[in-house]
């Protein structure tokens, strides 16, 4: 019993143990180096920060403190790159020095109205760049980003969902190459959670390299991956087509030779920290991001003062998170600082930190041959106006304060210069210490003066919601008695209560959809109404029904790509004429629906034939068909019926995704009115909300296709409470196997 409670503790203990000596290890000579192997931010030096009286005080930072903070944490660094057997030859390459300069990278949901026009069917790069050239001041490199959330709805993998974007490839290889036209780089996803859709047939290391250097792409973003694997590189290297590789989630100090960018997330503190990536390694490009923030001010003090970019992403997931108009500002000026002095921002002779003689007033120092700039950050409430910074004088040396376009007058002390100017509240400041004026910098000096003449304090810091509307559904011509194929349900009062199923966004304004009789966009709804008297389709329109509707209107779509993707030969597969029909965009149903003298449900409708006002979970009552029995939980529907499937299919959870079942193959499904197959088959078109920058269609009754392996597929809504939002873009893209509709029909 003794050499047992023993063992058990010495095992608990090992944790510990290991923690101590990889920490010895991991210090060795340094004071100041990263806490931990993973440790994203260097901390500055512990004098800068301010202690009250009761923390027992705290003295100023003197010149030698800071130099030997500044010593140490070079020692380190060259220790460190020992370590990693760092290989800085990759940042060399003549295709992968962009990213050095890449400041302003924004994700961009191709879902985006200003990116892509379905009417005139054009991509609009020009528009959605111009946009941001307005507000912010454009970019340098963009994310253009088509899988997630909408990723998992059918058996497409990551790369399938990019090709079906309208025009497929030829259209692909046009909108990349209008982005180069106008100098901005581009970058798609990599999700290497993606491995229960269809299967690419080959390693992803290359099948991502001659998918990119087809599309004549740039880069890739390493959506969730800390470090993306050394494979990719190499297998891009192989084709001649070098992409620069971004990790989302930072980056071992080892793949940091091959790993050009990263995504920031920092926690930030009122001294700023160094970026540690960037200090091993000051021409990697670091990008932070911290999407869900609505002030910014944070991420472009830091970013500035770290010579690194920012990850200017508004659309979120079809969520706006708008960049306010005083962010949008202090972007437009430090990125005009950055891009006109990169070469400065990979010096190896950074020095972090450099002294300064206001409190909360921070300085990076970048020397380049015979010149110098530092990039200051303000961290206080206040302005601060005087003594800023002291610098060895040296004769015929002149300074410039760029961020206000003017040349300032040192004041000499002893063998110093001493260097006054104003920085306001939250704001920035950047110096340029030269001896040659030339005409690009006076030039760029007259643009800041003129930017900066109005304080950021005189732009709006007030965030704006994006608000929702309905897309009208035009009423039907009343019918006095039941269409073919069609259940009435009479009218009533109804409590509509449902709620959106996306996976992110918690319940901020923003997430999942504004009623017409809401004031905002949120996630949980609820509200009385009138649900008017209505005819809807027994079961959804089958394959056999839509080639009737084919055959007789003689209708084609002008995007059809994807369009009726399982049929061959312009009829649908055999043995599927009563299976639901698919690969159908919202616009193809309502052609359909028009054609029938019908329409689409309304969402209330919808639920409303399904649920009734008994407040049952699913059509048929409360039982659970993909739930076993638990012992205190709702019935499952095996213990009632004996076959689960009676109810809706089970789900399909392969790497391809089945056909779906027949529309009349699970009686025991009926809704408390008798409408079939509502849920599991299929999903199903309702309404569709638009805002300024997104459309989204609401989805209902969930599908039997499930891809497993992850928590970011499209999930699933099969309760008559919840629903699925699909962001939409164009036909093409919108369109899925898993998706189908039924029709209702007005009433007397």
């Amino acid at each position: 019993m003794k050499s047992t409670v023993y063992l058990a503790r010495w095992t608990a203990s090992i944790p510990l143990l290991i923690a101590v000596f990889a920490m010895s290890a991991w210090a060795q000579d340094s004071r100041y180096a990263p806490f931990t192997f993973m440790d994203e931010l260097i901390p500055a030096p512990p004098c800068l920060t301010m202690h009250n009286a009761w923390e027992g005080g705290g003295a100023p930072c003197t010149p030698l403190m800071h130099q030997q903070w500044l010593s140490d944490l070079t020692h380190w660094r060259a220790e460190r790159r020992i370590r990693i057997g760092f290989d800085p030859a990759r940042y060399s390459l003549s295709s992968l020095t962009w990213t050095q300069s890449s400041f302003i990278q924004p994700q961009m949901m191709v879902q985006d109205r200003s990116f892509y026009d379905p009417v005139q069917g054009k991509y609009k790069v020009d528009r959605y760049l111009d946009d941001l050239d307005k507000r912010y001041g454009g970019i340098d490199s963009v994310l253009v980003w088509a899988t997630y959330p909408n990723m998992g709805i059918d058996d497409r993998n990551q790369q399938d969902m990019v090709r079906s974007m309208p025009g497929g490839i030829e259209g692909l290889k046009q909108m990349v190459a209008d982005f180069h036209r106008r100098g901005v780089r581009v970058l798609f996803p990599m999700m290497m959670w993606d491995q229960g859709t269809r299967d690419p047939g080959k390693p992803w290391p290359d099948a991502v390299a001659e998918f990119l250097k087809e599309l004549d792409a740039d880069g890739i973003n390493g959506d969730t991956q800390d470090g993306v694997p050394l494979a990719f590189s190499l297998a891009a290297d192989k084709i001649g087509h070098p992409l620069a590789f971004e990790p989302e989630v930072g980056t071992s100090d080892e793949s940091l030779g091959w790993n050009v960018m990263t995504w920031g997330y920092y926690k930030y503190q009122f001294v700023p920290s160094i970026d540690r990536h960037r200090w091993l390694e000051t021409h990697h490009m670091v990008h932070i991001s911290d999407r869900w923030n609505r002030n910014h001010n944070d991420n472009l003090q830091f970013a500035f003062f770290n010579g690194e970019g920012w990850e200017s992403w508004e659309n979120i997931w079809g969520i706006w998170n708008g960049i306010t108009p005083v962010d949008a500002e202090a972007t437009r000026r430090i990125a005009s600082i950055e891009r006109a002095f990169a070469p400065f921002l990979v010096s190896p002779d950074w020095e972090p930190l450099y002294p300064m003689h206001m409190y909360g007033v921070f300085a990076s120092r970048w020397p380049l041959e015979n010149q110098t700039l530092w990039t200051i950050v303000n961290r206080n409430e206040y302005d601060v106006d005087g003594r800023q910074i002291t610098v060895p004088f040296k004769p015929g040396m002149r300074y410039f304060d760029l961020y206000n376009g003017v040349e300032l007058k040192p004041a000499l002390e002893a063998d110093h210069a001493v260097l006054s100017f104003a920085t306001e509240a939250h704001g920035y400041g950047a110096i340029l210490a030269t001896t040659i004026l030339d005409s690009k910098t006076q030039q760029f000096l007259e643009k800041m003066k003129n930017m900066t003449a109005k304080p950021l304090s005189s732009f709006s810091n007030e965030w704006q919601k994006n608000l929702q509307t309905l897309v009208e559904i035009a009423p039907t011509k009343a019918a006095n008695s039941a269409p073919e194929g069609m259940i009435r349900i009479d009218g009533s009062d109804y409590t509509f209560t449902v709620q959106g199923i996306e996976i992110e966004g918690s319940n901020d304004i923003g997430v999942d959809i504004q009623y017409p009789w809401e004031d905002s966009s949120r996630r949980f709804h609820e509200h009385i109404m009138q649900i008017k008297p209505f005819y809807i389709d027994k079961y959804p329109v089958t394959n056999a029904e839509f080639k009737k509707f084919l055959d007789l209107s003689r209708y084609h779509p002008k995007d059809d790509l994807n369009f009726l993707k399982d049929w061959k030969g312009g009829t649908y597969p055999d043995g599927a004429a009563n299976k639901p029909v698919t690969w159908v965009s919202i616009e193809d149903a309502r052609e359909y629906a028009k054609w029938a003298g019908k329409r689409l449900p309304h969402e209330w409708e919808w639920q409303y034939a399904a649920q009734g006002n008994d407040e049952r979970q699913f059509p048929w009552g409360n039982c659970d068909w993909l739930q076993p029995q638990i012992l205190g939980g709702p019935p499952a529907c095996a213990s009632q019926a004996g076959d689960s499937e009676t109810f809706a299919p089970l789900p399909d959870k392969g790497r391809v995704m089945l056909a779906a079942s027949d529309v009349n193959a699970h009686p025991k499904g009926a809704s408390p009115f008798g409408v079939m197959d509502m849920v599991g088959n299929v999903w199903q078109w309702t309404d569709e909300y638009v805002d300024e920058h997104t459309r989204a269609a609401i989805l209902r009754g969930g599908s039997h296709y499930q891809p497993q392996g992850s928590v970011w597929y499209f999930p699933q809504a099969y309760k008559n409470g919840e629903h699925g939002k699909l962001l939409l873009m164009a036909p093409s893209y919108d369109r899925s196997g898993a998706v189908g509709f039924r029709c209702v029909n007005d009433a007397e």
